[in-house]
């Protein structure tokens, strides 16, 4: 068997998982919705709170949650686990130590979309990476359901330009907001339309499952598709405007916006876990 093939049939089994995982526990809701009067008990009361508190606090493009509703849905998403999406740390894409060979593939499933706002998760194996890219005008929840993972993420320096004599006009400045690890469970991460580390990327250590929640989502008519970046040490190019020393040098980086790379390609799947109830709102 080819390379190539080992790691399509590698990519197919990760995705086979997935579906196996969540049709398993699509029967078993299945089996207790002949045994109750009402099908809706079944949905995880974590899961049905954040679906209404969403439809009630997100108000389309340009607009930014209210404080006090950012801490409520942060409240809600601490609090999610696994299980409440249908999964589970035994599912044997978690237990799996070695990492997939060749480029990992990410996996992603949607629980619910309109245009005000979405709710999907984020399956990456060992090694897998979602490239650096940005938000435009979103305010987007990151929760990390199982595994542990490497995130780093910039913010654009006001003014968001660096066209210095001796800087390439394509280059752009930015602020290092986050260069962490995070372990399941952990706390909420939370990034806005200009501030919070707008632009980030993952690196999965171990496998991993990420429920993003994001207002409004991605659209490819509008002014919201997404971009990807590459990052180059402040160092590396000087600039006219702003001089730093050395060690706060460390804290900024020259992005500079790059072609869709070749590690973004990600395989949907179907979403077989709770289901939101839309009439319960």
């Amino acid at each position: 068997m080819t390379i190539e093939a080992m790691v399509e049939q590698r990519r197919e089994s990760v995705a086979q998982v997935h579906r196996v995982g969540y049709a398993n526990r699509a029967m078993i809701r299945k089996k207790r919705c002949k045994r109750t009067k009402k099908c809706a008990s079944t949905v995880p009361m974590a899961l049905q709170d954040l679906f209404v508190s969403c439809r009630q606090i997100f108000k389309g493009p340009d607009t930014v949650p209210l404080p006090e509703d950012i801490k409520r849905l942060c409240n809600i998403l601490d609090n999610m686990k696994p299980e409440d999406v249908g999964l589970s740390s035994e599912l044997q894409f978690f237990k799996t130590k070695a990492a997939v060979k060749g480029t990992p593939r990410v996996t992603y499933t949607t629980i619910y979309q309109c245009n005000d706002f979405s709710m999907c998760i984020f399956f990456l194996p060992a090694n897998a990476v979602i490239p650096l890219h940005n938000h435009p005008g979103m305010t987007v929840f990151s929760k990390l359901l199982l595994g542990k993972m490497h995130i780093k993420a910039y913010d654009w320096v006001d003014p968001p330009r660096a066209d210095g004599p001796d800087t390439p006009i394509q280059l752009r400045l930015a602020k290092l907001e986050a260069d962490s690890v995070l372990t399941a469970p952990c706390n909420t991460s939370v990034l806005y339309p200009t501030t919070g580390g707008n632009i980030h990327q993952f690196t999965a250590i171990t496998p991993c499952a990420v429920l993003d929640v994001l207002g409004p989502p991605y659209s490819k008519e509008g002014d919201r598709d997404c971009s990807y970046y590459k990052d180059f040490p402040y160092t590396g190019f000087s600039n006219g405007e702003m001089e730093l020393k050395k060690e706060e040098g460390s804290c900024y980086a020259w992005l500079e916006e790059t072609e869709v790379p070749e590690n973004s390609k990600m395989d949907g799947i179907e979403y077989l876990g709770p289901q939101v109830d839309e009439s319960r709102c």
